[in-house]
């Protein structure tokens, strides 16, 4: 469906951003500087500062940042397209004195279609601001930072020159939190005539993850991160170097988080009193003891028996202990990673990846440098189109997919290869041989122009995404599944007749060929579900404990909802896929839950949504642990706590077999040996913890 999914919206609101108060004699600028007709030396940008970025993933150039100084200050358009789909938006910015935006009109739509009509002012000391949430407004005693919830990347330097200005880096925002720069490095870029340097600085404050930019003194020169870049035109050239310093920048943050949070321990450690889950009988056990050593369990005792001399001994207080689970649609990246392990993650297969970035954070996991689970990797393959995605490998002929299945059985770590949207269907069934000669699965998106019972009749293993299988009972012939109509024609399945003859016909073919499906449950709430100023259902349980951007995020649409008549057509479509789930498990075809958006709190309520098409949690706990490691061949190592196998395992205060919910309060998390106490992780993100650390005891 939408892989990745809006990790590359890049509105920069849902990144980390960082400002700075103007320094003393600065700060009781008035707003009404925002009316001069003359730029003050501040703000005005050096003649060297480009007027055009280029937008690359992977170094493939997707769009642009397109800049125009007025009077007042600046506007801007910016577009991007990858995977069919990218935000375009239109901004108006007028800055004071000191550089603070005083006027910012931003128009378009974001990601997935969603109107975007922001706007943002201060006059005096009142600003005022409308989003996608709604209104708000503060009165300020100092000036403040707005933080759009779509912009361009421009607005870093924006902010970025107010941080440079400014004593000690940090200044309030809004809507919340308080923005904070920190300088990094000074990095060569360009060569010959254009040779220069730039230096690197980390925004932070009001989301997860700190954002990377670059800057030639005064002057914006782009934003890196691993795979996704902004940057001045001309200088793409510069696009993988810059990258990799992204990349270096956040292993340095996660290793000093590991070296904080990563708890190992010299000889056995004892979890006592606990209640251990076991995915055999779906059941949970009296009290007991497990007791670990190094990464594998080594023993699980009645609770009455001694310990071993020299245990280090953590209390479950009565807790349930359960199996590390799988998150099992991943595009994994760093933060994904350490998140993932805090919600009791502890292995997750990667659905498609730039490699070489995979390749790097896999090797840091596997080091102990940073935290993450274990990856189960897919090798992704693309066609190439105008609305072709940048992951994996390209090609662009059936000659060309063989040989890049052929590469990834021969590079070796993958378990399947996985197909996407501008695949062309003629040259899937070569690519399946091929595939089947090297004894990989084969998984995937229902490529455009074709359908899931094509793919089904190809040799797929297993589908990609609920709404994948079901458009096909929906479109005409000819309709182009590479742009957003893969997500917006879902609002025709209301009008669905699951028991037609050519639904079940569908089905009965699963069925006969054991074609499982990876439903990506929770995205599809999310996409049909939320709306403009309201709560999305999935995020009720834990947006209170989140950092400002994410509660944004979570009351805005994803799709465009623009009438009584779509909201309608869309809370339908989330019924008939329930409905359609519902069929699909009475039927008794496997599925296999994933999120395919970045998994942690998502990956809860991806697995407390199949409640909903009967299964009971006990069941949903066994299938998300020890079924997906058996489904992934890995059973007898993972997948239960069994002496012998991997101490990847969790705690919980509750007991979710009774009330799932209990999942999500998570006060431990085992993986690979390491001891993890999410109330220690999630501080370093911003999130308030939700349950405290359990009691350790040492030797002695």
């Amino acid at each position: 469906m939408a892989d990745s999914v809006r990790t590359l919206g890049f509105s920069f609101a849902g990144l980390v951003l960082a400002a700075c108060a103007p320094a003393a004699e600065e700060t009781a600028a008035s707003p009404a500087d925002a009316n001069a007709t003359v730029l003050p030396a501040l703000v005005e940008a050096p003649e060297h500062e480009a007027d055009r970025f280029v937008v690359l993933v992977g170094g493939t150039p997707i769009g642009s940042v397109d800049l125009t100084r007025t009077e007042a200050g600046f506007e801007i358009e910016y577009e991007f397209r990858n995977n069919g789909r990218g935000p375009t938006l239109s901004e108006v910015i007028e800055v004071d004195a000191a550089g603070f935006p005083t006027r910012w009109s931003i128009q378009g739509a974001s990601t997935f279609g969603n109107q975007v009509d922001e706007m943002f002012a201060w006059t005096d000391t009142a600003a005022v601001w409308r989003d996608a949430t709604g209104e708000g407004s503060a009165t300020l005693d100092e000036p403040a930072y707005y933080v759009p919830q779509n912009a361009s990347p421009y607005q870093l330097a924006i902010a970025g020159r107010i941080l440079l200005a400014d004593a000690d880096r940090a200044i309030p925002a809004l809507p919340g939190g308080e923005l904070r720069l920190s300088e990094l490095e000074t990095l060569p870029v360009g060569e010959g005539e254009t040779a220069g340097e730039v230096t690197a600085y980390a925004l932070s404050g009001t989301s997860l993850n700190p954002t990377y930019f670059l800057m030639q003194e005064n002057a914006f020169f782009g934003v890196i991160s691993p795979g996704f870049a902004v940057l001045a035109d001309g200088y793409e050239g510069d696009d993988e170097a810059l990258r990799a310093r992204a990349a270096e920048y956040g292993a340095r943050r996660y290793e000093d988080i590991q070296s904080r949070t990563a708890h190992r321990y010299d000889g056995p450690v004892a979890v006592t009193n606990v209640h251990v889950f076991d995915p055999a009988t779906e059941s949970r056990g009296a009290a007991s003891t497990v007791i670990f050593e190094g990464e594998r369990v080594s023993a699980v005792l009645p609770g009455d028996e001694a310990l071993p001399d020299g245990a280090v001994v953590i209390d479950g207080a009565g807790g349930t202990l359960l199996p590390g689970l799988f998150e099992m649609h991943a595009h994994l990246g760093e933060s994904a990673a350490a998140l993932g392990i805090a919600a009791g993650i502890t292995s997750v297969r990667d659905m498609g990846n730039n490699n070489d970035v995979l390749d790097g954070l896999i090797e840091n996991i596997e080091s102990g440098r940073v935290a993450g689970p274990r990856v189960f990797r897919s090798g992704f393959i693309e066609g190439r189109s105008p609305f072709n995605s940048n992951n994996g490998i390209l090609v662009g002929s059936e000659d060309e997919a063989v040989d890049a299945v052929r590469a990834y059985a021969e590079r070796g770590g993958f378990h399947q290869i996985k197909v996407y949207n501008s695949m062309r269907p003629e040259w899937i069934p070569a690519a399946i041989a091929e595939a089947r000669a090297h004894g990989l699965r084969v998984t995937g998106h229902v490529p455009a122009f074709t359908d899931a019972d094509a793919m089904i009749a190809a040799g797929y293993d297993e589908l990609t995404h609920i709404n994948q299988l079901m458009l096909g009972w929906v479109l005409e012939e000819g309709e182009d599944t590479r742009t957003l109509l893969r997500l917006t024609a879902l609002k025709r399945l209301p009008e669905l007749d699951l028991d037609s003859p050519e639904v079940q016909a569908t089905i009965q073919s699963m069925v006969d060929a054991e074609i499982a499906i990876d439903p990506t449950f929770a995205i599809h709430e999310a996409l049909l579900l939320s709306r403009n100023g309201e709560l999305t259902p999935g995020a009720v349980d834990y947006i209170d404990h989140m950092p400002a951007s994410s509660q944004r995020q979570a009351r805005s649409a994803w799709a465009a909802i623009e009438t009584e008549d779509d909201d309608i057509a869309y809370r339908g479509a989330f019924e008939q896929v329930t409905a359609g789930l519902a069929e699909l498990r009475a039927r008794g075809i496997f599925m296999v839950p994933g999120t395919d958006m970045g998994g942690s709190f998502t990956y809860h309520r991806e697995l407390e949504l199949y409640q909903t098409i009967g299964m009971a949690p006990s069941e949903i706990l066994a299938w998300a642990s020890q079924g997906m490691a058996d489904y992934l061949g890995a059973g007898d190592e993972l997948g239960s706590i069994t002496p012998g196998k991997y101490a990847d395992f969790f705690l919980v205060p509750g007991d979710p077999t009774e009330d799932f919910k209990d999942i999500k309060t998570i006060s431990m998390v085992v993986a690979d040996g390491a001891v993890y106490f999410p109330s220690e992780i999630y501080p370093e993100f911003g999130i308030r913890p939700f349950v405290d650390a359990p009691d350790v005891t040492s030797p002695g």
